[in-house]
């Protein structure tokens, strides 16, 4: 690693899930000074922030469909480092509904999918907005999902959601321009516990229809997720794709 970004303060929000630790570990390992927040689960937190390296790092509850924790989170980074330079989007939820079955897909699960997956995302960049902007070299990553454009994820409402990340992603580039850029991963199926039921055998054969025959490990999001920050300076509004070629 090459330290480029020491110095930096990042957010991560959902950063004790799969691919928020992963992200965690590598921006961490950069040099960046890292928040992550959680829910619940405060213990696990402190001991995965002290295997982190280097020093400063913080961890706070946040729920993402709570816009008062968002908030309070906010105000505790502003008081306690001043600033920060980037925030990555990573907390998500979501729940197997066949597409054929269309009252599975209930009122309730609907409302809660687009509140979490959706309306918090929005919520967590419209609270860390002004210290992004103060930052003048501000770093906005938002973690979709190749069901955004393929209609073939868990759920049609969770397709949906990430269809809606991904539009959100284009319209805050050009309106949060110059002072923040805005980026977009869209893993595909990844080798995480983040789908409720998945295991060996889906990805297995998830793997073997991939025309790289692999399947996405969390540190693979991550490594595009880092690079937003260290090599693409020049981007904004880009989409970039870590699916092992599925979505072809």
């Amino acid at each position: 690693m090459t330290g480029n970004l020491q110095g930096k303060i990042a957010v991560i929000v959902g950063g004790t899930g799969g691919c928020g630790k992963s992200a965690a570990r590598l921006f961490a390992a950069e040099g960046a000074t890292i928040i992550v927040t959680h829910r619940p689960g405060k213990e696990a937190a402190a001991a995965f922030l002290a295997e982190l390296p280097g020093a400063g790092h913080s961890a706070f509850p946040v729920d993402v469909i709570d816009t008062k924790s968002i908030n309070a989170t906010r105000d505790a980074v502003a008081a306690r480092y001043g600033r920060c330079d980037i925030l990555v989007n990573s907390a998500g939820f979501t729940k197997p509904v066949d597409i054929k079955d269309l009252d599975a897909l209930d009122d309730d699960l609907i409302d809660r999918m687009f509140a979490v997956n959706w309306r918090g995302q929005f919520a967590v960049i419209r609270a860390f907005a002004p210290l992004l902007k103060a930052s003048g070299d501000g770093l906005i990553v938002n973690i979709s999902s190749i069901a955004g454009f393929n209609g073939q994820g868990s759920s049609l409402a969770y397709s949906a959601c990430k269809a809606g990340i991904d539009v959100m992603g284009k319209t805050l580039a050009r309106s949060l321009a110059p002072e923040i850029r805005v980026m977009t991963v869209s893993p595909g199926a990844v080798e995480t516990d983040f789908v409720p039921g998945r295991g060996a055998e889906f990805y297995a054969k998830a793997a073997a229809t991939a025309p790289l025959r692999k399947i996405p490990q969390a540190e693979d999001v991550a490594m595009a997720v880092l690079a937003c920050a260290t090599h693409l300076k020049m981007s904004t509004g880009s989409l970039i794709i870590v699916d092992a070629g599925r979505a072809l």
